[in-house]
């Protein structure tokens, strides 16, 4: 019995021990495979309007606050479909603050990202309901809303896969007259680098627009959160069709584990293989239609995987995939092309769609029934080339220094998207750097009262400047000489000051010039001057300081301020020496004529002083001479 006892208790040692050293193993397979494991994607969500980071149930997801991203108004949300994340705040842009506004975003890693912008309604009365505008990313323009979007739950946000190399995103909202956009919250998920590589345009310039994408057999839209997803797949949000044509098919579903469904790149849920829309004997053919916009190109992505337990091999479900009644995928066997039953099969194809309609039809052979798990469709879009950086940049630096009022805007990329470019820049694609440029600057009767910076010569491919009509003040920079493409420069009626800078005259292109209106001085430069012999017009009028050209007073009687300034004070300087050698003249005539008085009233004291003087002196000479005679005759004897 004893003996039993200790056994067991030797026994239970050993499974103790078994099991701590199993449950090691498990923890250091962990470890060692988590060193390994691919690291978790960049995500950010973004809750508009929000001033504290908000977290959404059901999976407690992290929308960080909105702080420092863009302009315009926060304000109170009602949500536009439920499924909208459900958040309480949006931001709206008022049309007064410009018809472009833009959410700037930056330490965003280089990489390939799904971006999902949702769409929300202002919880204010008087404002509209269903505002309608257009949505760029990284200067493109993606999608445009329609109206009645608010009745269609896929319609609800807009979505893009682009690459981002530069760390940094442009996410922007143009106003087209009807609302002002009202934005719920910003998506920005890191995907595989690879992911969805359609052929050699990926990557090269493109960006893939989610137009559809369908669950087939189901009744409950989902997002990859939902499927229990993997991170790298993006979180895509999955619209549920439960038929193509209610009398010709039928859903299909299973519990079955999926092979090959998560894997990389595009890391597919498993859960979306385990419906299916099958055909039936009545209409065998299963074709699903969409609205699209015509001339484009589409990216279609088709998934399969033989869910259906009565087809056991190879051969007994086969159909060909047609696209617009042209054959894209023939002898489409799922069992085969995924090497066994439940095993997922991706189709990808693009076209190009002429008509406002894109069919997908599947045709069964030999009797057999078509089947589809999930559809996705892709409109592929060429990124916009953006505009020099460096001319950007020159750019908002006007919009600071000329005091652009806010309903010009100015924000986002000048150039891009066409649809909206900047109100009052001109651009021109410089075919050497394929970037824009601004070759004109279109700014007249704009209520600008700022000054005119020395940086606008940065923008060297400009070749027209109109200012006029303004309060723009200051000196004209001379630094405008340097733009040696200019044609055209107006700067009339502003209170431009000081003197036409003379490197204008290097400016061999220019064709117009109007300073007239302003409060210019000096001479215009002789090299303007000789631009009139090439047909040149210039305006130089209503400038009280300007001369030496025709119709302004010539320079010698018409002085520039600085000569009048110098004459004045020569002027001022010759007056005070003339005053003050006029009285030093005045005093030395005062004295001269002072001492004649003198003289005239002491006039027979002198005379008889004069007198007495003449006679001792004639005494005098008498006795010298009698003295000098007595010498002469020898001594004279006394008696």
């Amino acid at each position: 019995m004893g003996l039993s006892r200790e056994r067991r208790s030797q026994k239970n040692q050993r499974n103790t021990m078994l099991r701590f050293l199993l449950q090691w193993m498990f923890i250091m397979c962990l470890a060692f495979t988590s060193s390994f494991a691919q690291p978790a994607p960049f995500t950010m969500r973004i809750s508009c309007g929000a001033r504290q980071d908000v977290h959404t149930k059901l999976t407690n997801t992290l929308w960080r606050k909105d702080f420092a991203y863009t302009g315009g108004l926060s304000c109170n949300a009602t949500r536009s479909s439920f499924i909208a994340p459900p958040l309480k705040t949006l931001r709206y842009f008022p049309l007064s603050e410009g018809p472009d506004n833009c959410y700037n975003i930056n330490m965003v890693p280089k990489g390939h990202y799904s971006v999902r912008i949702f769409f929300g309604l202002v919880a204010r009365p008087n404002l509209s309901n269903e505002p309608l505008f257009d949505i760029s990313v990284e200067g493109t323009q993606i999608y445009s809303l329609k109206s009645g979007w608010t009745s269609h739950e896929d319609q609800a946000f807009a979505e893009v896969l682009v690459v981002l190399t530069d760390g940094s995103v442009s996410l922007c909202f143009h106003s087209t007259g009807h609302g002002d956009p009202a934005i719920l919250s910003i998506e920005i998920l890191q995907i595989d680098d690879r992911a969805y590589y359609f052929g050699s345009q990926w990557g090269q310039g493109v960006m893939l627009r989610t137009a559809k994408r369908l669950s087939c057999g189901i009744g409950q839209a989902r997002f990859g959160v939902d499927y229990n997803g993997h991170p790298w797949g993006g979180d895509r949000f999955w619209s549920p069709i439960k038929t193509f044509d209610q009398n010709f098919d039928r859903p299909r579903s299973t519990e079955s584990r999926i092979k090959q469904a998560v894997a990389s790149p595009n890391f597919y849920p498993e859960a979306l293989y385990r419906t299916a829309l099958v055909g039936t004997d009545s209409q065998p053919d299963l074709a699903y239609t969409m609205d699209v916009d015509p001339n484009r190109n589409y990216s279609i992505w088709l998934h399969f995987a033989e869910i259906d337990s009565s087809v056991t091999g190879v051969g007994q479900r086969v159909f060909d995939i047609l696209i617009n009644g042209d054959t894209a995928f023939g002898d489409v066997d799922i069992v085969k092309l995924s090497g066994d039953h439940y095993t997922a099969l991706v189709l990808n194809k693009t076209v190009t769609v002429n008509g406002r309609t894109l069919t997908i039809t599947l045709q069964p052979k030999d009797g057999n029934h078509a089947l589809i798990n999930a559809i996705e469709v892709f409109e592929v879009i060429t990124a916009e080339p953006k505009t020099l950086p460096e001319e950007v940049r020159v750019l908002q630096t006007l919009k600071m220094t000329l005091g652009l009022p806010l309903r010009l805007g100015w924000n986002g990329d000048p150039c891009v998207p066409q649809q909206h470019p900047w109100s009052g820049a001109l651009c021109q694609l410089d075919r050497t750097s394929s970037k824009w440029v601004i070759d004109g600057l279109a700014l007249d009767n704009q209520d600008l009262r700022g000054f005119l910076p020395n940086d606008i010569s940065r923008l060297n491919h400009l070749q027209s400047i109109n200012l006029s009509g303004n309060s723009i003040h200051g000196a004209i920079p001379s630094s405008l000489g340097t733009i040696f493409s200019l044609e055209v420069l107006d700067l009339s009626y502003n209170s431009f000051n000081g003197s036409i800078p003379e490197s204008l005259g290097q400016l061999t292109s220019l064709q117009i010039l109007n300073l007239n209106g302003n409060s210019l001085s000096g001479r215009v430069p002789a090299a303007l001057g000789g631009r009139l012999l090439h047909r040149a017009s210039f305006n130089f009028t209503d400038n009280a300081g300007l001369c030496g050209m025709p119709g302004l007073p010539t320079c010698g009687a018409h002085l520039s301020a600085g000569a009048k300034i110098g004459i004045a004070f020569g002027a001022s300087f010759t007056l005070l020496l003339l005053g003050t050698c006029s009285i030093c003249w005045w005093k030395r005539r005062h004295n001269i004529l002072r001492a004649q008085q003198i003289a005239a009233r002491d006039a027979p004291y002198a005379k008889a002083r004069t007198h007495l003087s003449r006679d001792i002196q004639i005494t005098m000479h008498q006795n010298h001479g009698n003295a000098r005679t007595a010498a002469e005759n020898g001594p004279i004897l006394l008696s």
